[in-house]
């Protein structure tokens, strides 16, 4: 279905691709996979001819009997879309947000002109049907803030999908779902594949999905493929160095001292959030939705607690409550015994910090690294020493005291997120809360960051609350862990003994949901 020769490609001289041949057949899926900056992205867009300016292009990639390469930007505009489909990995940035779902999905039938605007509009809602958006549930007139993000992620596939394309490209498209969304999401694109007999070519940097996704696996470093084979294949002998290399950080377990104390630093007493929803009828009364239901926990000095669930239990309404940004209307937060709230004393906001997931989201790309870092210090007063905390943050986190001069766009994803938690540092706090900070991450990179997590917390003493969606990342970083579901704490304990022994039938699918790598 899919072939691509040789294919090389530069920016502005500098090589990115180097002689990539790769080809898939229909009703196959070919896993893609690699560390950041391999190639991977760059090649699903040699492939659609969507490159920068200034990029040079060598090689041939054939669609059937069709090389794409020689085609004008006018014929490869009817290329792309009608016989290429591509998933993008974030949904709310691919989707319009002032367009209605369902008009989004008919305007490819309508931009190809393949379809009346009734025609279109009905084709629409049989391709939204299809990836589970029944219309009775979720009818077209729909926005995509009303959706969930594994909702978003479906009117994604169907907008891939809207003209059966011969090829569909899947560059991240689980990054950020929940695992139990995960696998309704993998579920959905193999079955699409195969009744539609599409070629796919999946990309990821999550091993244990692609060794359950994919008919085959080429692994790239630096712009080439180092090795190819069938899935079993390449699982059981890993030939190339990198290839064991990335299987390796794909099961790492930071080396983690044990310090903690049975001293509370953190308690969470009986926390309710209700939230009050829109009227149904003109003068009807205002529903309301219970987010957090009468939560309880605590965590210990020197502790990593680990906070799973799926997307809308009610974790990121918790977590805005514990940084005090967000009020309760039942229970209480306690952080060293003193009361958590929106208007806390600056001291005790100074000793509790975040690391969110997207680095880059959460800076402000004009600002320089060093007005990045004081942020904190906006809400808890300039200290004296402000000059020497920039360059202590800088190298607690492996980087240079020099590095206060650049800008976000001069690091790497993982150097970006090295500055996140130097800036969660600087006030010299005594918890951390880390919500998703490893999932956009490759698996090298993260096992970078695991490690310095880890050292940080000998060093300092630090407390972590770990909010994240990938289990195997849990298992290996914390000592004890919280299921949550619809607002409620369903299960807790030592980690180890509940990815083990799982007591509720919640923790068991999400522990069923998740994709494990075949053992080592």
């Amino acid at each position: 279905m899919i072939g691509i020769e040789k294919l090389s490609l530069t920016l502005s001289g500098i090589p990115v691709l180097r002689d990539v041949s790769l080809d898939i057949a229909a009703g196959r899926t070919l896993g893609l996979v690699g560390e950041s900056g391999s190639g991977k992205s760059m090649t699903a867009l040699s492939i659609m001819r969507l490159l920068p300016h200034g990029a040079q292009m060598r090689g041939k990639v054939h669609l059937e009997d069709r090389e794409l390469n020689e085609l004008s930007e006018r014929q490869m505009c009817a290329v792309r879309g009608a016989e290429i489909g591509m998933i993008f990995q974030e949904p709310m940035t691919a989707l319009n947000p002032v367009q209605t779902i369902g008009d989004q999905v008919a305007e490819t039938l309508l931009v190809h002109g393949t379809a009346s605007r009734s025609e279109a509009r009905a084709i629409a809602r049989e391709r939204l049907a299809r990836v589970g958006l029944v219309p009775e549930r979720f009818p077209l007139d729909r926005y995509p803030h009303e959706l969930s993000g594994g909702q978003r992620q479906r009117v994604c596939i169907a907008l891939a999908i809207a003209l059966r394309p011969k090829l569909l490209i899947a560059d991240e498209p689980t990054t950020a779902l929940d695992v139990t969304t995960q696998a309704q999401i993998l579920d959905l694109i193999r079955e699409l594949v195969r009744e539609e007999e599409m070629a796919c070519l999946f990309i990821t940097h999550d091993l244990a999905v692609v060794s359950e996704m994919a008919d085959e696996i080429a692994v790239m470093k630096a712009g080439a493929v180092v090795e190819r084979a069938p899935t079993a294949t390449l699982l059981r002998e890993m030939r190339h160095p990198y290839t064991r290399a990335l299987f390796d950080a794909s099961r790492h377990q930071p080396e983690r001292a044990s310090a903690k104390s049975e001293a509370p630093l953190l308690e969470v007493r009986g926390a309710v959030r209700d939230y009050t929803l829109r009227r149904q009828r003109l003068f009807g009364p205002r529903p309301s939705f219970r987010a957090v239901d009468g939560v309880s926990f605590a965590v210990k000095r020197g502790e990593s607690l680990g906070l799973v669930g799926e997307s809308g239990c009610g974790k990121s309404t918790l977590t805005r409550a514990i940084l005090g940004l967000e009020a309760f209307q039942g229970g209480e937060i306690l952080l060293d015994g003193q009361p958590v709230s929106t208007r806390m004393p600056a001291e005790l906001r100074r000793r509790m910090q975040v690391v969110f997931q997207d680095p880059y989201g959460s800076f402000n790309p004009r600002h320089r690294v060093a007005r990045l870092l004081t942020e904190p210090f906006h809400l808890t007063g300039r200290p004296p020493d402000l000059k020497e905390r920039i360059g202590e943050a800088l190298e607690n986190v492996g980087l240079a005291s020099s590095d206060r001069d650049k800008f976000p766009h001069e690091f790497s994803g993982g150097q970006r997120q090295r500055i996140a938690i130097a800036r969660a540092l600087i006030t010299r706090p005594e918890l951390i809360i880390l919500d998703e900070a490893v999932s956009a991450l490759d698996v090298s990179i993260r096992a970078q960051i695991m490690d310095l997590l880890a050292d940080l917390q000998g060093r300092f003493g630090l407390s972590y609350l770990f909010i994240a969606h990938d289990l195997t990342v849990v298992r290996a970083i914390t000592d004890r862990v919280l299921v949550m579901q619809a607002g409620r704490i369903v299960e807790e304990g030592e980690t180890q003994a509940v990815f083990s022994a799982p007591t509720d039938s919640y923790t068991r699918a999400l522990l069923d949901a998740a994709p494990a790598l075949p053992a080592a």
